[in-house]
């Protein structure tokens, strides 16, 4: 038996039960409805977004002075694209990209609503076959924006690379994720012990909105660190509001409880125990 048969066998012998990796970028193409009413149908949603408008807003109308005119943005896997809407509205211009048709079809209705004409382009692709669909394959971005996505990527740390071709030397990335701390810490909470003994659990992502392949802060710090960029603004979005089994006193205040997201969100510890964080980074010179 020659020495490649040998390293073949002593292969199979240590990885007995090994699985190839079958992942697929996730599409919620099928559940737009369910998505839409789960994600932002309550104060989680309202919740998300005054963190996310608060975080980017604050950056984009700075920059937009910095430089003497709107911005030119790009919202990766956009789903509903609110906050990329809002910043159209504020006469910057966008382009909007979901690999869900049905997805963008409910952001095309909520822009439409808009009484003025918005520069907005969509694309409904994978955003691996975006830049084929650019009019400038090597266009710059002042802002790109993607916010829940790497955690339903297959490779979420290729998503990096496409980054660093358009995003411009003066420009910002917001990036927002699921984190998987707060899932332990939740289900430690409510004791749901049973699912954090059970090493090999996952949801059921026909429909379920958690993640089995969540992406922690420390890996992302590591790939924002390998590709020389610099974290300017790191928040937690719903820091407590999903670990309240009792709605008492200020819960029963919507109002009230985004006032104190929005305050504990930008606070150690507080914001790493958000459900999803928020990371702003520009790249270093």
């Amino acid at each position: 038996m020659n020495h490649k048969n040998n390293q073949e066998n002593n292969q199979s012998l240590s990885q007995p039960n090994k699985q190839p990796d079958t992942r697929t970028d996730r599409s919620f193409d099928a559940i737009a409805d369910h998505f839409e009413k789960k994600v932002y149908g309550g104060l989680k949603g309202d919740i998300r977004l005054a963190v996310l408008r608060r975080d980017i807003f604050d950056y984009t109308k700075k920059l937009s002075k910095t430089l003497g005119r709107p911005l030119r943005i790009l919202d990766v896997g956009a789903g509903l694209a609110q906050i990329a809407i809002e910043l159209a509205t504020q006469g910057h211009t966008l382009v909007i990209n979901d690999i869900s048709a049905n997805m963008l079809e409910k952001a095309k209705a909520s822009a439409a609503q808009n009484d003025k004409a918005l520069a907005i382009t969509w694309y409904v692709c994978p955003y691996q076959a975006l830049e084929e669909k650019l009019a400038d394959k090597t266009e710059k971005f002042d802002l790109i924006m993607c916010h829940a996505l790497l955690e339903w990527l297959a490779e979420p740390a290729a998503v990096m690379d496409f980054f660093d071709e358009h995003l411009s030397d003066n420009g910002a990335l917001s990036l927002c994720f699921y984190n998987p701390a707060s899932f332990d810490y939740r289900n430690l909470i409510m004791g749901n012990f049973n699912l954090l003994d059970n090493a090999d659990y996952k949801a059921d992502n026909k429909k379920s909105l958690t993640p089995n392949h969540p992406v922690a802060k420390e890996e992302v710090e590591t790939w924002l660190k390998a590709h020389a960029y610099k974290t300017i603004a790191a928040s937690g979005l719903r820091v407590f509001h999903d670990y309240a089994p009792l709605k008492r006193g200020g819960h029963n205040d919507p109002n009230a409880v985004i006032r104190m997201e929005l305050r504990y969100s930008q606070l150690e510890p507080y914001k790493w125990l958000g459900r999803y964080l928020h990371i702003m980074a520009t790249r270093q010179a």
